[in-house]
């Protein structure tokens, strides 16, 4: 009976120090998969025939989408985060319907529009602001696996938006479809996020 306590005692003890020493690695470990899994959808994405088409359509919700052969460059982002069980269209239409205010008004709109709303670059950048998922600006920006990056193409407010997935590399749609391309620092830099979700 004392080496059945002794044994039990023992499986305690090595399970509360394996618990203290576990909490944050998990964490951790959580965030480096899920960032892992993104950067495996966003290539997946550029591995798909698709033309760009800025175009309104009407979509389902939630879980809505353009035609899979069709999509733009928050297409990209759109998609890969559904590979891994995020459904931004979801998620900005609720909190643009409870917080319009604090999102841009560059379209005039005076509601939320669950089809088109998630697909708007500066949409998608309030939302991950608020979210607390904006990377501090720093004069030597680390992008890592996972990040977003949008930038400002023509320095006047022509936003654009992809995924890095290795030192210097991105996935995004520029106009000729989802493609891999080096060379984040070649536009203006106006938003990096870094939004792991709990998802799986």
């Amino acid at each position: 009976m004392k080496y059945i306590s002794f044994l039990l005692f023992g499986i305690w003890v090595v399970s509360e120090v394996l618990t203290a020493q576990d909490v944050k690695p998990a964490v951790e470990v959580s965030a480096k998969y899920f960032a892992e899994e993104l950067v495996e959808a966003a290539l997946f994405r550029a591995t798909q025939d698709v033309r760009y088409n800025p175009a309104y359509v009407v979509i389902d919700y939630p879980g809505g989408d353009v035609p899979a052969d069709t999509g733009v460059c928050t297409d990209v982002v759109i998609r890969s985060y559904r590979a891994l069980g995020i459904d931004l269209q979801k998620l900005v239409h609720e909190d643009m319907k409870r917080n319009f205010s604090a999102y841009p008004r560059n379209w005039g709109l005076k509601q939320a529009d669950k089809n088109i709303d998630h697909r708007r670059v500066p949409n998608l950048q309030k939302y991950f602001q608020r979210k607390g998922a904006e990377v501090e600006k720093n004069e030597n920006p680390i992008y890592l696996p996972g990040d977003l990056v949008a930038w400002d193409l023509n320095g006047n407010g022509l936003w654009h938006i992809g995924i890095v997935v290795a030192p210097d590399t991105f996935v995004h749609n520029i106009g000729s479809g989802p493609v891999t391309e080096v060379g984040i620092g070649q536009w203006e830099v106006v938003g990096h996020y870094r939004f792991f979700p709990e998802a799986r």
